[in-house]
């Protein structure tokens, strides 16, 4: 186990350089960099106004024809300040080795358009998006697994109908179409007014006590993780009632039968564990996918600022120090909770072998 842990664990090195590298090569042939926002934004002044890129050109136009030999119609001067600025008079082969040289340190630089480091922008913003990818994956496991335990012991019944349709309904419904609908009943909408509808803690939180403030929290939570947690349910609840019913089938339970064991006997000493090996395995793999990909709607529509909102206001502005630093965080910490995963198999059912089957 430990060759397996330490070949993945070197795995992720060049796994890490591959992700940034293409995502790098895609940005430069993406239009509308942050050179090219901030030429708009000069040229959208007037003719004689001036800008303060650098103290040599104050008083003087920005703008004229007749002395540009580039595409933007401005002083060529100008321009080089600009690129400078961005860090993108430099070729993009240099660009991109600094980025990774600073990457090793963990140095992601400071974002373009807000006066802060890409480190201090992810603390703000990874609260909420943890708190929002925990509460949704625990919320989504404990009523997920029983739900399909109980649809595989009624394989066919009333019960397993009737919720396989509302679990499908539930599937079919868009997240943001579903907190739209939680804040039209119980938000304040044409309803009830029973949950606050912005915002993760209310404006006196600090002055409250701790378990005031525990209280204040679930309050101001309790939609947005049933908005994210909505299309989650139907995937594990039929992967759960799927891996039990496939369990049930098998010789083993028979025969456990066959020796005079009892259903209960047969599930909870036979089938729960085997059952349960892919469904509890893939905890950490859920968390990071509802971590990763926290709905950028939800999170304007309950006024949340994270991490979800904070990648999209970065892609659309250009903002290539806040876009590249997440992507490695994020990369890192998915190749890391792959690796969680499947030692948490391991620990499950010790009869898997990682390194027997890596030598095959």
């Amino acid at each position: 186990m430990l060759i397996y842990i330490l070949k993945r664990l070197a795995l992720i090195v060049p796994t890490l350089f591959g992700i940034l590298l293409v995502n790098f090569l895609i940005i430069q042939a993406a239009p509308g960099g942050p050179v090219d926002q901030m030429v708009a934004q000069l040229q959208g002044i007037e003719v004689n106004s001036t800008v303060g890129i650098s103290g040599s050109q104050s008083g003087e136009n920005i703008q004229t024809k007749q002395s540009s030999g580039n595409r933007y119609g401005l002083r060529d001067d100008i321009i080089k300040d600009i690129e400078k600025m961005y860090g993108f008079d430099k070729p993009p082969s240099e660009r991109f080795w600094k980025m990774i040289s600073d990457y090793l340190t963990f140095n992601f630089g400071e974002s373009f358009y807000r006066s802060q480091t890409v480190i201090e922008l992810l603390k703000e913003r990874l609260p909420v998006s943890i708190s929002l990818g925990l509460w949704s994956t625990l919320l989504i496991y404990c009523i997920s697994i029983p739900l399909g335990i109980r649809k595989a012991v009624s394989h066919g019944s009333r019960f397993d109908i009737a919720t396989s349709t509302i679990v499908t309904i539930a599937y079919a419904i868009p997240g943001f179409i579903f907190a739209i609908m939680l804040i039209v009943l119980f938000a304040g909408g044409s309803y009830w007014d029973v949950f606050p509808l912005r915002g993760l803690q209310s404006d006196n939180f600090d002055g409250m006590t701790w378990y005031d403030q525990i209280k204040d929290y679930l309050w101001h939570i309790c939609l947005p993780v049933f908005s994210y947690s909505v299309s989650g349910f139907a995937q594990l609840t039929l992967l759960t009632k799927n891996s039990f019913l496939e369990e049930i089938h098998k010789q083993y339970a028979t025969t456990a039968k066959a020796k005079g064991l009892t259903d209960k006997q047969v599930f909870y000493r036979h089938l729960f564990r085997n059952s349960m090996l892919i469904i509890i395995a893939g905890f950490p793999a859920a968390f990071a996918s509802l971590f990763f990909t926290g709905s950028v709607l939800i999170e304007v529509i309950f006024s949340l600022e994270g991490i979800g909102l904070l990648g999209f206001e970065s892609i659309i502005k250009r903002d290539y120090p806040v876009v590249f630093g997440t992507l490695f965080i994020f990369t890192l910490i998915g190749l890391v909770l792959k690796l969680i995963s499947d030692l948490t198999y391991v620990l499950i059912d010790p009869r898997i072998d990682f390194d027997s089957q890596h030598k095959i």
